[in-house]
């Protein structure tokens, strides 16, 4: 089992450590899951995401090696700037989703840490000779802090222009250190994810909660993702399911040249697709759990992918996939 850079810190604040994706991560802290959850909802709270993985991309052919193995269109990413993509098998199942940053030299992946060797020798067994693909995930360790007083807390330091647009990014200066900052998050607050080695990222980790800054853990991480709809890879999206069914075609460049998966998301696209991930939330009390059955009038329509509690809300909320016609807002469905 793998501990990323901050493992220490985890441990002196007391944190509840699980195995996740080859790691011994956090799922929460001593002040348990609502106070995380509430401090990124209302202020701001910091997330250590370095199980992630990182690839390079670059070479004459990495533009097009990339609108190959990608759904979204790559050739409208300037410099400076992410997007939220995916790749899909040749029958329109999902391989994984992922972010790609254009830098000034190439290319930079980002994809979930359950994924990153399937990942790795998925994009190597396509790719060119003009294409030089490198696995760096023990190169990076990444931090996420969100919440609405986020941009606040960082800009005391770091020079970056924090008024970056929504799925940018730029290398800067956080405390002395040379990383990459991005206004990306999995929450749905503004929040910004720093990349750097292990040495900074442990050195502005340690900044920030010195400052009071809560950590927050996989499960208060969860929570915010599932109230936004955020698909989680093995939950809500997978090789059994597609882009369009998902939610997911406004990521989905039908329009662009051929890609891996194209030609079977057309069709799915053309016949409509059977069934809908949609988010429900529960009139009566309990928790949805992923492969609990859905019923409309005692007839079985689909099956719950995620589900938790919401402490906004006080209730249970989930995603489900439902049959169609019955993913409509305002459907009643029991569970």
């Amino acid at each position: 089992m793998k501990e990323t850079a901050l493992y220490n810190s985890h441990v002196q604040l007391g944190a509840k450590l699980v195995p996740f994706a080859g790691y011994k991560m956090p799922v929460s802290y001593s002040n348990g899951i609502q106070s995380e959850y509430f401090a990124v909802r209302d202020e701001v709270g910091i997330f250590d995401v370095s199980h992630m993985g990182e690839f390079t991309i670059d070479g004459s052919g990495a533009e097009a090696f990339l609108q190959k193995m990608t759904i979204n269109d790559v050739e409208k990413l300037q410099v400076g700037e992410a997007q939220y993509s995916a790749m899909c098998y040749p029958n329109g199942g999902i391989v994984d989703d992922l972010i790609l940053y254009r830098k000034s030299d190439g290319y930079f992946m980002v994809v979930n840490a359950s994924n990153i060797q399937k990942n790795f020798d998925w994009l190597s067994e396509h790719k060119t000779e003009n294409v030089n693909l490198k696995n760096v995930s023990e190169d990076y360790s990444l931090i996420a802090i969100q919440g609405p007083k986020s941009r606040d807390i960082l800009s005391t330091y770091t020079h970056a222009n924090l008024k970056m647009p929504f799925y940018s990014f730029e290398d800067a200066l956080v405390c002395g250190y040379p990383v990459m900052v991005s206004r990306t998050g999995y929450t749905g607050e503004l929040g910004f994810e720093i990349y750097g080695d292990a040495n900074s990222l442990v050195y502005i980790w340690d900044e920030l909660i010195n400052l009071g800054v809560k950590p927050a853990g996989l499960a208060a991480r969860d929570i915010l993702r599932m109230e936004m709809k955020y698909c989680l890879y093995g939950n809500d999206i997978d090789k059994t399911t597609n882009p369009i069914e998902a939610g997911l075609s406004w990521i989905t460049a039908l329009s662009k040249g051929d890609f891996i998966g194209k030609d079977a998301l057309l069709e799915i696209k053309k016949n409509g697709s059977t069934r809908q991930l949609i988010s429900f939330a529960m009139e009566e009390r309990g928790i949805p759990r992923q492969g609990y059955e859905v019923f409309v009038d005692s007839k079985r329509v689909g099956i719950v992918a995620s589900g938790t509690q919401s402490p906004q809300l006080k209730t249970g909320i989930g995603l489900a996939y439902v049959n169609k016609p019955f993913h409509k807002t305002g459907q009643n469905i029991s569970i």
